[in-house]
């Protein structure tokens, strides 16, 4: 079987092994993983895992993980909308009052966050536009105050 270079529609160029599996030009992983649940008595709180692989070069590190609480997800959801009207900010997965440290509750809220992240990650408009995108994402020691407006 014979793959044609898709940038060269109109000859017969096979790909070479490179073109086939090398890294695509632009791409981009989000994963929000490895819930840790911390006990503070009655400031208990969740933390999530978010590691980022990219070649996209808005984003300053190829491979990043980071550890966010759905709070600062909640701060960076309002940051991203007050920064742009241009685009429709997904909502984040909902607030949870009963059983909220469960495996079953903290594993659809990683679920949700995931999704939110690859969706306003992924958006063009977000990449070249927001001041705290690749921040959040990608800086271990990222201050909410250094944004604040």
């Amino acid at each position: 079987m014979r793959l044609q270079n898709p940038k060269k529609k109109n000859s017969r160029h096979e790909l070479t092994v490179e073109e086939q599996y090398g890294e695509p030009e632009n791409f981009l992983e989000i994963e929000v993983k490895n819930p840790q649940t911390h006990p503070a008595g009655r400031n208990q709180y969740t933390d999530y895992e978010i590691v980022c692989r990219t070649n996209i070069p808005v984003f300053k590190l190829k491979t990043s993980s980071v550890r966010r609480r759905y709070s600062e997800f909640e701060w960076f959801r309002d940051r991203l909308e007050s920064e742009t009207n241009k685009v429709n900010i997904p909502p984040l997965p909902g607030k949870v009052f009963t059983n909220r440290f469960s495996e079953e509750v903290v594993e659809q809220r990683r679920e949700g966050l995931e999704r939110f992240l690859q969706i306003v990650a992924g958006h063009p408009l977000l990449q070249q536009g927001s001041r705290v995108l690749v921040a959040f994402i990608q800086d271990p020691d990222f201050n909410k105050a250094n944004y604040d407006l």
